[in-house]
C-alpha cells in the first residue's frame, strides 16, 4: 500500500513540475518575454530566483511564477575587458553605426553574483545576423542577456541600439538589456566615483525618457522608477524629480527617506508629504472618488490638512531604523549594497497615519457626488453640473473650470443694470439648451450656479416663493444669501408687502420714481431686517417691478384675513398708488380688483383715496409741497406708522403679512378626527391617506427619496403609486403635476400647490 502511495505521489509531482515548466506562448508574450522550447532543469537556486522576482509580471493582479528559459551562453573568445561606452562616443558593430553610447562593450565583464557574464555586455565577437529591431525569438527569456540571444536576436538588439531607441513596438527584452547597463553604471560604477555629475544627470534623463516610452509596461515602469529614486538619493545635489514623491509606490525608497529625514529633524510633516504618506501606506487604499478625481482630492486634502494642522503634524522619531535596499532588474546585479544613513523609519506608524486617513475619508465623502457625475458617459469637469458639485473648499477651482466668464458677466450686470438680466442670457452659462419652462430642477440649477459663483438671485424659490419663466427676468446681487441663511418673519412680511406694492406700481406699465422710492423706503427703514435680508429684498423688488404681476395663490390666503388686517393692506396699496401724487383711472380699476380680492367693497376705494390724500390714513403730504398754493400733483411719503409696520400699534399688519407670505404648516382641525376618508374624498377629490401625504410633502420644495419612503411607510403607502395618485389628483385640480421625480430627488411645485389650494 505504501509503495503505491509513493508511486502516486511521484506521478503527481512529475505533472506539477511539468505544468510549471511549460508556460503558454500567450502568457510569455504578455510580458514581452517569449517562451523557450529548450529543456528545463528545475533547481533549488532557480526556484528561489523565480520567487524573488515573481512581481515582474506586470499585466495580472495575481502573482505569477515562471522559470527563466534563456539559451545557453555562447562561448566567447574575446578577452578584451568590458568598458563603458559613453553617450558622446561613436562605435561601429557588425555594420551598425552606434552614436548614442550608454552600454558596456567588450568580451570580459563578470556578473556581480559570480555566475556568467554581465547581461548587458555587447560582445562583437559573437555571431550576429542583421535583423530589424522588431524581430524576436525564444531566446528573449525572462532575464535576457546579450550573450544568450540568438545571432538574429543580437542583430535585432543592435538595430534598436543604433536607432533612436524610441520604437514602442520593440520587444521589451531588448530595452531591458539596455536598461541593465545603465543600472550597473549607476549602482556600481558611480559608487566608485567613476561617473561625473554631468554623465550622472544625462543617465537620469535617459531613464526618464525610456520610462516615458515604455512605461506602459508596469514592470518596466516600476524598475525605472526605483532606479530614478536611487539616483535622487545618491546625488540629490545633481538630480531631483518632485513628481516621484507625490505618488509613491508601496516600496518607494525616496518617500521613505524623505519622511525619515523630516521626522529625524523633528520638523512638521508638510501637506504634500502627508498626502504621499496616505498613498504609500500599505494598509489603506484610496477610495474611488479619490482615484477618479485625483487632482481635486489632492487639492482638498492639502487644504483641510493645513486648516487643521497648520504647518503639519510633528512625529516623534521611532526606534526602527531605515534600510535602503535596492532590488535590481538585472540578474547580474545580485548582492549590491548602497550607503546607509542612521535614520528612523516611521513609514508604518499607525498613529499619525490614522489622523491622515480621517482627512482623506472626509475629502472622499465631499467629492462623492462630483465623482459620481464624472462617472456618467459623455461628462466633463467643465460641465456646469460638475462645477456646481465641487465642495466649497474648492470654490476657487470653479473659476478655472467655467465660472470665470460668468462672474465677469454678472459683475457687469450688477454695476450697469442693477443686476437685472434675461433668463435666456443667464442660461447660456449653463452650457445647455434653454428649456421651455423653468421647473423646480431648472430653478435649482439657476440658484446653485449663482450661489457657487458668489451671488444671490431673485427670485429664489427658497426665500421669495416665486419663480421666473424661460422668457422672463432675473436679478443678481453680490455675495447673496449665506450658506446658513434663514429668513426672519420680518423678511417674509416685507416680501408680501413688496409684492402687493409692485402690483399697484406697475398698473400703468410704468413705475414712477416716487413709487419706487416709497417701496425702497419700506425696506431701508425697517430696522428688523438684516443687511443680507435688505439686499435680497431690494433684488426681489426690482424683479417684481420688471415682471408681469399675477395673483396666483393670493385669493385663498387673503380670504382668511380679518377686517382690520384687510384694512391695513388696503392702506398700503392706496399709499403706493398715490406715491406719485396722482391717481389715474387704470389705477383705480386695479385697486377695485384688489379690494374685491381682499373681500372689501370696491366702493371703498374712492373714500380711502380721499382719506389718504388728506393725510388722515397713514400718508401725509410732503413738507416741500403746498396743498393750497400749487395745482401740480402732490407727492407723498410714508409717515412713521407705515415705515414702522412692526411697531405695536400696527401688529395687525404684521400678523396679516405673515399669514399671507409664509408657507402654512398643515394643521389638524379640531373635531375632524371622526371624519372618514369617504367624506374627505367627496370634498376634495382624494382619499384621506394620500391627502395627508400631500400635506406633509408641501412643507418643503425638495425631498430625498429616502425621506419620502419614510413618509409613505408611516401612511402604509407605496412611493410610486402614492405619487402617481397625488399627481392624477393634481391634474384634475390644476391641470399640471405637483410632484416631479429626478433620480433620488423629489420636487414639489409650490405654484401648483397654490393653485390646488386656491
Amino acid at each position: 500500500m505504501e509503495f503505491w502511495l509513493l508511486v502516486g505521489g511521484a506521478v503527481i509531482l512529475y505533472y506539477a513540475i511539468k505544468a510549471m515548466a511549460t508556460p503558454s506562448k500567450q502568457q510569455a508574450q504578455k510580458n514581452n518575454r517569449p517562451s523557450s522550447k529548450n529543456e528545463v532543469s528545475v533547481s533549488m537556486a532557480t526556484s528561489n530566483r523565480v520567487v524573488a522576482n515573481s512581481n515582474r509580471y506586470d499585466d495580472d493582479d495575481l502573482a505569477t511564477f515562471s522559470i527563466s528559459y534563456a539559451y545557453d551562453e555562447e562561448k566567447s573568445k574575446n578577452k578584451t575587458p568590458g568598458k563603458w561606452i559613453k553617450s558622446s562616443e561613436s562605435i561601429i558593430i557588425n555594420g551598425h553605426a552606434i552614436t548614442g553610447g550608454n552600454f558596456y562593450f567588450g568580451g570580459k565583464l563578470s556578473s556581480l553574483d559570480g555566475y556568467g557574464t554581465e547581461a548587458s555586455l555587447v560582445d562583437d565577437s559573437l555571431k550576429i545576423e542583421n535583423k530589424p529591431s522588431t524581430f524576436e525569438d525564444e531566446s528573449l527569456g525572462y532575464w535576457p542577456k546579450f550573450i544568450s540571444l540568438t545571432p538574429k536576436g543580437r542583430g535585432a538588439f543592435l538595430s534598436w541600439l543604433s536607432g533612436n531607441r524610441s520604437d514602442p513596438d520593440t520587444p521589451l527584452g531588448y530595452v531591458f538589456i539596455y536598461f541593465y547597463g545603465i543600472e550597473r553604471r549607476i549602482t556600481v560604477d558611480s559608487l566608485k566615483q567613476e561617473v561625473d555629475d554631468t554623465e550622472f544627470k544625462a543617465l537620469f534623463d535617459e531613464v526618464l525618457r525610456l520610462k516615458g516610452i515604455y512605461g506602459s509596461s508596469r514592470s518596466f515602469s516600476n524598475y525605472a522608477t526605483r532606479l530614478l529614486e536611487i539616483m535622487c538619493l545618491l546625488r540629490p545635489h545633481v538630480v531631483s524629480h518632485p513628481e516621484l514623491g507625490k505618488t509613491p509606490q508601496r516600496d518607494s525608497l525616496l518617500f521613505k527617506h524623505r519622511l525619515a529625514t523630516t521626522v529625524n529633524d523633528e520638523k512638521p510633516i508638510p501637506a504634500e508629504l502627508a498626502l504621499a504618506w496616505i498613498r504609500f501606506y500599505p494598509d489603506y487604499n484610496l477610495k474611488k472618488p479619490a482615484r477618479r478625481c485625483g487632482y481635486e482630492f489632492s487639492q482638498m486634502f492639502t487644504r483641510l490638512y493645513s486648516k487643521k494642522y497648520g504647518d503639519g503634524i510633528v512625529v516623534k522619531p521611532n526606534k526602527i531604523r531605515l534600510r535602503i535596499e535596492y532590488h535590481p532588474a538585472s540578474s547580474s546585479l545580485r548582492g549590491i549594497s548602497l550607503p546607509q544613513q542612521d535614520l528612523p523609519d516611521p513609514s508604518n506608524l499607525k498613529g499619525p497615519v490614522n489622523k491622515l486617513i480621517a482627512i482623506a475619508d472626509e475629502c472622499t465623502a465631499e467629492l462623492d457626488a462630483y465623482s459620481r457625475y464624472l462617472a456618467k458617459p459623455d461628462t466633463s469637469r467643465t460641465d456646469i453640473e460638475a462645477v456646481l458639485l465641487l465642495p466649497d473648499e474648492l470654490s476657487d477651482l470653479r473659476a478655472t473650470l467655467g465660472l470665470g466668464k460668468f462672474k465677469k458677466w454678472a459683475d457687469d450686470a450688477i454695476s450697469t443694470k442693477k443686476g437685472l438680466v434675461d433668463v435666456e442670457e443667464f442660461w447660456t452659462y449653463t452650457k445647455s439648451p434653454l428649456p421651455s419652462k423653468i421647473n423646480k430642477k431648472e430653478a435649482e440649477l439657476i440658484q446653485n450656479l449663482a450661489q457657487k459663483a458668489g451671488y444671490g438671485i431673485a427670485p429664489d424659490t427658497r426665500y421669495h416663493h416665486a419663480k421666473t419663466s424661460a422668457d422672463g427676468k432675473l436679478v443678481l446681487f453680490p455675495e447673496g444669501h449665506s450658506k446658513y441663511f434663514e429668513p426672519s418673519k420680518a423678511y417674509s412680511e416685507m416680501g408680501m408687502a413688496l409684492r402687493l406694492g409692485a402690483m399697484v406700481a406697475t398698473i400703468d406699465s410704468h413705475v414712477d420714481q416716487a413709487e419706487l422710492n416709497l417701496l425702497t423706503q419700506l425696506i431701508d427703514y425697517d430696522t428688523n431686517l438684516s443687511p443680507t435680508e435688505k439686499q435680497s429684498l431690494h433684488a426681489y423688488l426690482i424683479w417684481r417691478l420688471n415682471t408681469p404681476s399675477n395673483i396666483t395663490g393670493l385669493k385663498a390666503r387673503l380670504e382668511t384675513l380679518g377686517k382690520t388686517e384687510k384694512a391695513a393692506v388696503s392702506r398700503i396699496l392706496v399709499g403706493v398708488a398715490m406715491a406719485d401724487g396722482k391717481i389715474d383711472p387704470e389705477e383705480i380699476k386695479q385697486l377695485e380688483k384688489l379690494y374685491t380680492l381682499l373681500g372689501l367693497d370696491k366702493a371703498l376705494v374712492t373714500g380711502d383715496i380721499h382719506g389718504m390724500s388728506s393725510g388722515k390714513a397713514g400718508l401725509r403730504p410732503s413738507s416741500s409741497q403746498s396743498e393750497t398754493t400749487s395745482s401740480t400733483p402732490t407727492s407723498f411719503q410714508l409717515n412713521e406708522s407705515i415705515l414702522a409696520i412692526h411697531e405695536s400699534e400696527t401688529k395687525d399688519v404684521q400678523s396679516m403679512l405673515g399669514a399671507i407670505f409664509v408657507e402654512e404648516e398643515p394643521t389638524g382641525e379640531p373635531g375632524n378626527s371622526t371624519t372618514d376618508s369617504t367624506t374627505i374624498e367627496e370634498e376634495i377629490g382624494i382619499d384621506k391617506r394620500h391627502y395627508a401625504l400631500f400635506e406633509s410633502l408641501i412643507r418643503k420644495d425638495k425631498w430625498t427619496r429616502e425621506e419620502v419612503e419614510a413618509l409613505c411607510r408611516d401612511s402604509g403607502l407605496m412611493v410610486s403609486g402614492a405619487l402617481e395618485t397625488i399627481n392624477d389628483w393634481s391634474f384634475d385640480k390644476a391641470d399640471a403635476a405637483v410632484i416631479e421625480e429626478d433620480g433620488d430627488a423629489i420636487y414639489v411645485d409650490q405654484e401648483i400647490v397654490e393653485e390646488i389650494e386656491g
